[in-house]
Parts: structure tokens; C-alpha cells; sequence
């Protein structure tokens, strides 16, 4: 397993030479095998091969380079509705990659093109260009996995989510939940660039001393050992204005009772009912939304897709001043993919996770 953690570092462009050859290769793949019931377990999942398919018009062949591990993931693996179709028994688990052009039919992208994609678990993916989500140049001292880390899904999650959602003001208390994920460990840092006071929920006293001491939030709340309700009050005197909320269930239930008139609610998502077979009820406290004269958004970074490059300028830019820090966790190889999308349920993590499966070709 790979730890890459970013300090402060120099951007600037380096040379891209394509030198992609013809592919030959057979595709492994790892499919779904069956719905989970509650936590996915390793037996949902099965190794496959299969012929390289070939891109029809408005389609590229991407040769898949490295694979992002959402909770999202999740809920694709499930036959419940929602914002995209869910993945069929049989088809290769649906992930966010960072990908190679090798072969293209879709005018835009020529092949040696790094890209984000919405794509799968498989070595080679046939896509159509409206499931490309932005060229990548190479960033000299940046890896490239960055682009699926702070510089791509994770960070255009947390900057949309809380300054576009959550519009936080200077001097405003943000309360972040999953602080030490992927996008919560960005969330609290964007806070306090914003001037805001900082305020992480974690799994652990690790994870608190991380968030604290390296990541600067204010403070760190131990969700597990504490009493979350006199731990807010302690933590956040004055009340909470934006409450970034990756888990739900009763930690949202008891953040609404210190939300702060016309506070708002960032709905990011609820990975503690995630893989609940039926849905619990809602939060009991959700009037305090009528008393406050608050607000609770959901949103998908799909919804800001137009203002990508916008987004992760600003991210580069805090990265060259050292103003955000990230930790990007990566294991290498396909066959590994399973078994670290159930970290995710575990709390044995912190920053992004990604899987590697191969270099781009002809990059330095």
C-alpha cells in the first residue's frame, strides 16, 4: 500500500509525448456478482476477462489508469433508484477512473489524452465523451493520481459542496462529519481559507490528533467515545452555521439541534445507513429547519460540471501555497479493488482511496 501525502509543491508543466501502442491485451475485469445485503463482503465481486471492445462513433477507448474508491460505489451496487442506473449483475463495477485515450472516435479526444471518465473496474473501458469529465495535463512534482484525489472528485465535492451549497461567511462555525475522508479532510481546510471556524467529526483519537495538528481544524470531536451532544455544545459555542454531512442517521439528527438561524445543511451523503437493507426513519429534529429559518441541500458535483477547470485552479492554487494538505491511500492492482472499497466501511482510512492499475504511456 501506497501513502502519499501532499505538502506544498511547485506547479508547472512537463513535456507529453504520446507514444500509445495498439491494443492487445485481454480486459480483466471484476464484476458484480451479486447485490449486497448490508456491508459488501468480497464474495459480491468476481474476476473476469474479456475481449477489448471497440469504441463506435462519440466513443473512446480508454485504458484505465487508476481507480477511485467512493462510497457511491455503494449504492450503484444496489437496485435502488437514484441519479444513475445501477450496475447489473454481471457488468464491471462503475467507478470514477483517471484514463488514456488509446483509440478514439469522438472529436475532442485524441488518443495519448489523459482524462477523468466515469468508466469501470477493467482494465480497458468503451465510453461515450459525455462520460469524460475533463483533459488532465501533467502537474511537475504533483502525482497524477491527484487528478481523482484533491484535484478531482474528492476536491470538486468538497469546494462546490461547501462554498456553493453551504456558503460559508468569515467567522462562521463549518462542523464537518467523516472529517478524515477524502472530501472532509479537504471540506475543513477550504473552511478555514474561507476564515471560518473548523469543526471535524472522526472515527478516532488518531484521526482527531490528524485533523487537528496537521489539516488545521479547530477542533476534533471522537464521535465513538463521546457524547456528541455535550461535545458540539463544547466545540461549538456560538452554534453551527454549515453542517457538511457525509453520514447522517443520528449524528445529522443531533447537529440540527445547534444549527444556527439560517444555518445550512450540506448533504454530501449518509454512508452510516449506506448499507441498511430498508432506510431508518428520517431525522426526529428535522423541525429544526422551520425553527431556524434553515436550509438542507442535497447536490452531485455533476451539477457544477460547466465549472470543473474554475474549481480545480483554485485547488492547485491553494496546493502551490501550501494552504491544503491531502493524503492519498493506494493499493496496486485490479484484484485489489474489492477489498480496499471495504476500508471504506471499516474506518480503517483516512484521505482518498484509489486503486493503481497501470502508468500512463508517454508522460514523464
Amino acid at each position: 500500500m501506497q501513502v502519499f501525502e501532499g505538502e506544498r509543491v511547485p506547479l508547472q508543466k512537463v513535456k507529453h509525448v504520446s507514444v500509445l501502442r495498439f491494443v492487445t491485451e485481454v480486459n480483466r475485469q471484476i464484476l458484480l456478482r451479486k447485490r449486497p445485503v448490508g456491508v459488501p463482503a468480497v464474495g459480491d465481486f468476481e474476476a473476469a476477462s474479456a475481449a477489448v471492445s471497440v469504441p463506435e462513433a462519440g466513443e473512446v477507448l480508454l485504458k484505465n489508469l487508476y481507480l477511485s474508491i467512493d462510497p457511491a460505489i455503494r449504492g450503484w451496487m444496489s437496485d435502488a433508484k437514484s441519479y444513475l442506473p445501477p450496475i447489473g449483475i454481471g457488468e464491471p463495477i462503475r467507478s470514477g477512473t483517471l484514463s488514456q485515450v488509446v483509440e478514439s472516435k469522438a472529436e475532442g479526444w485524441p488518443v495519448g489524452q489523459v482524462v477523468q471518465a466515469l468508466a469501470a473496474w477493467e482494465s480497458y473501458s468503451v465510453v461515450s465523451s459525455q462520460m469524460l469529465h475533463g483533459k488532465v495535463e501533467p502537474i511537475k512534482g504533483i502525482p497524477l493520481s491527484t487528478m481523482l484525489s484533491v484535484l478531482g472528485g474528492t476536491g470538486l465535492t468538497a469546494y462546490f459542496g461547501l462554498l456553493e451549497v453551504g456558503q460559508p461567511n468569515a467567522g462562521e462555525t463549518v462542523l464537518v462529519s467523516a472529517a478524515a475522508g477524502g472530501v472532509g479532510s479537504i471540506v475543513g481546510q477550504i473552511a478555514k481559507i474561507k476564515g471560518c471556524r473548523a469543526v471535524a467529526l472522526t472515527g478516532s483519537d488518531k484521526k482527531c490528533g490528524w485533523l487537528t495538528e496537521k489539516l488545521g481544524y479547530d477542533a476534533a470531536i471522537n464521535y465513538k467515545t463521546t457524547d456528541v451532544r455535550l461535545a458540539l455544545k463544547e466545540a461549538c459555542p456560538e452554534g453551527i452555521d454549515v453542517f457538511f454531512d457525509s453520514v447522517g442517521g443520528e449524528i445529522l439528527n443531533t447537529a440540527l439541534t445547534r444549527l444556527n438561524y439560517r444555518g445550512r445543511v450540506v448533504v454530501c451523503g449518509a454512508i452510516s445507513q449506506i448499507n441498511e437493507a430498508e432506510l431508518p426513519p428520517g431525522p426526529s429534529n428535522y423541525l429544526q429547519l422551520l425553527a431556524k429559518s434553515a436550509r438542507m441541500e442535497g447536490f452531485t458535483t455533476l451539477d457544477f460540471a460547466s465549472r470543473y477547470d474554475e474549481a480545480r485552479a483554485e485547488l492547485a492554487r491553494w496546493i502551490r501555497e501550501g494552504q491544503i494538505h491531502y493524503r492519498d491511500d493506494i493499493v496496486e492492482g485490479l484484484d485489489e479493488a474489492p477489498s480496499h472499497l471495504l476500508r471504506l466501511f471499516s474506518g480503517e482510512h483516512r484521505g482518498k482511496l484509489l486503486v493503481k492499475l497501470t502508468d500512463a504511456e508517454g508522460w514523464e
